[in-house]
């Protein structure tokens, strides 16, 4: 890869995805769904989710993690493939946790990405979470969450 531009927007795009783990991690849900772009669409099909907006993004993914214990993610690099000022790939997930009711589980699973350039950088355009392996045996161990971030 020669074109330093395109490698300038795969580390931006990496960063981007880097910085949604981050914010969900520390619950900071403004800054989660700032990621996204004005229209965007994040979507669980196996919970029946579709969340459409920024705004929709930001008070639904808070609502999904009050239900949580605790939560992890892990993200793992995935593909990127650039068409201009548009973009796809893939992340590779790993996720444990328990929710207040004591269900946990552990799974693994793909973002599949579509990513916009704006004039604030790589935004997502929709992110569709895909589950491809999933156990809810009890986990044995503990954790902790921290407060959701405060809002300004």
């Amino acid at each position: 890869m020669r074109d330093f531009e395109a490698v300038a927007d795969r580390v931006e795009i990496e960063a981007l995805r880097g910085e949604f783990t981050d914010a969900a991690m520390l619950r900071d849900y403004d800054r989660l769904a700032s990621l996204f772009t004005e229209d965007a669409v994040c979507e669980i099909p196996e919970a029946q989710v579709k969340l459409s907006g920024r705004a929709e993004i930001r008070t639904g993914i808070g609502r999904m993690q009050a239900q949580w214990e605790f939560f992890v993610q892990n993200t793992h690099p995935g593909a990127i493939r650039l068409e201009g000022d548009t973009a796809y790939g893939r992340a590779y997930i790993h996720e444990l946790g328990r929710m207040r009711d004591s269900m946990s589980g552990m799974n693994f699973a793909l973002y599949h990405d579509r990513y916009r350039r704006t004039a604030d950088g790589w935004k997502f355009a929709d992110r569709v979470y895909e589950i491809r392996y999933l156990d809810t045996t009890p986990l044995p161990g503990s954790g902790s969450s921290p407060e959701p971030a405060a809002t300004s």
